[in-house]
C-alpha cells in the first residue's frame, strides 16, 4: 500500500501529493505549457512588429478631420504641390499691402491653427496663406516626409503668388519646412520659426519610446525611408540655414521637453544673415507664443519688412 506523506504545521495535519503527477494534473501543465508558447510567440512577433509600428506612426501622423469654413476675406484655395494636391485659404489683406505672410503648421494639425495670425497679420497689410500640409487636414498625400518633400510644395506654392515680399510663419514641424525651403530662396524675405527641430534623425531619436534598442530604431528608419521615398538624413533645417539669407526669428520653450530648445540653438549657431533667437522662461512646446512674445515677433516682422 502507497503511504501519503505528511507534515505537522501549526498542529494540523497537511497532506501532500504523492510523488507521481495525476492525468487531470498533466493536462494542466501541458496547456500551460502550450499557453505559454503561445504568449511567447504573440510577445516575439510583436518586438519584431515594432520597427515597422514605428515608421507608419512616423510617415502617417494623426489626421485631423475637416477645416473650419474660411475665415471673413478669405477665399478656399488649391495649390499643386510636388505631386499632391494642397488645400488651404488665401486671405487678402486690408489697406495698404504689404506682402504674402504664409503660414505652415505643425505635425497633426490643420492651416486653423492659424487663425489667429490671420486675424492678426491680415489688419497689418498682409494677404495671408494658411494651407494643409500633405498628409494633413483636407491636402493629398499618404506620408509626411517631414521637409523633405513639403519644402518643394512650398516652394510652388510660392511661385504662385503676387510680387512682393513674403514671410514664412511656421510653428514646429512648419517652422522646420520654412527654414528648409527658405534656402536658396530669393523670394522669402523673412522667416519666423517657432520651436523647430534641428535634424529629423535626432528629433525621432529623442521621441522613441525608452523600450526601442539601437537596432529596431534604425530598422523603424529605413522602413519609413522605403514607404515615403525620402531620405531621413536629407531632412535638416540646420543644414538649410548656411544657405539662409533672409532675416530669421527663432522661438522656442525653455521647458520643451518634446523639441528641446538645443533644436534652435543648433540652427541659429548655423545661421549666416541677420537672425536672432527669443527663449521663452517656463514655456513647453505649442505654448511660446504669449502675448508678449506675439507683439515681439510682430514688431520683428515689421522691423524686416516695413510698412509702406
Amino acid at each position: 500500500m502507497t503511504t501519503m506523506p505528511f507534515v505537522r504545521r501549526n498542529s494540523t495535519t497537511e497532506i501532500r501529493q504523492p510523488t507521481g503527477r495525476p492525468r487531470a494534473g498533466r493536462r494542466v501543465w501541458r496547456l500551460r505549457l502550450v499557453l505559454l508558447a503561445v504568449l511567447f510567440a504573440f510577445g516575439a512577433g510583436f518586438v519584431s512588429a515594432l520597427p515597422a509600428i514605428g515608421a507608419n506612426a512616423l510617415l502617417r501622423p494623426l489626421r485631423l478631420g475637416a477645416s473650419l469654413a474660411p475665415p471673413a476675406g478669405c477665399l478656399e484655395r488649391e495649390w499643386n504641390g510636388a505631386d499632391v494636391v494642397l488645400r488651404g485659404w488665401q486671405c487678402a489683406a486690408v489697406g495698404q499691402r504689404r506682402g504674402t505672410l504664409v503660414y505652415l503648421h505643425g505635425v497633426a494639425d490643420t492651416r486653423a491653427s492659424g487663425l489667429g495670425l490671420i486675424e492678426r497679420f491680415v489688419p497689418r497689410g498682409f494677404d495671408v496663406v494658411a494651407y494643409d500640409s500633405r498628409a494633413h487636414g483636407e491636402s493629398e498625400g499618404d506620408a509626411c516626409t517631414y521637409g523633405f518633400y513639403e519644402k518643394q510644395d512650398l516652394r510652388r506654392v510660392l511661385d504662385t503668388l503676387p510680387s512682393g515680399p513674403i514671410v514664412l510663419f511656421g510653428a514646429s514641424l512648419g517652422g522646420a519646412v520654412a527654414l528648409q525651403a527658405a534656402e536658396d530662396a530669393p523670394r522669402v524675405s523673412a522667416i519666423v520659426a517657432i520651436e523647430p527641430f534641428a535634424d529629423l534623425e535626432t528629433i525621432v531619436r529623442e521621441r522613441a519610446p525608452f523600450f526601442l534598442t539601437e537596432g529596431m530604431f534604425q530598422r523603424a528608419l529605413r522602413i519609413a525611408e522605403q514607404k515615403g521615398r525620402f531620405e531621413v538624413r536629407a531632412v535638416s533645417p540646420e543644414r538649410a540655414a548656411a544657405g539662409i539669407t533672409a532675416p530669421v526669428l527663432l522661438v522656442h520653450g525653455a521647458n520643451d521637453v518634446e523639441t528641446r530648445p538645443e533644436h534652435s540653438q543648433r540652427v541659429f549657431e548655423a545661421l549666416g544673415g541677420g537672425k536672432r533667437l527669443i527663449v521663452v522662461p517656463g514655456a513647453g512646446h505649442n505654448a511660446t507664443l504669449r502675448p508678449a512674445v506675439w507683439d515681439e515677433a510682430t514688431r520683428w516682422i515689421d522691423a524686416v519688412v516695413p510698412p509702406a
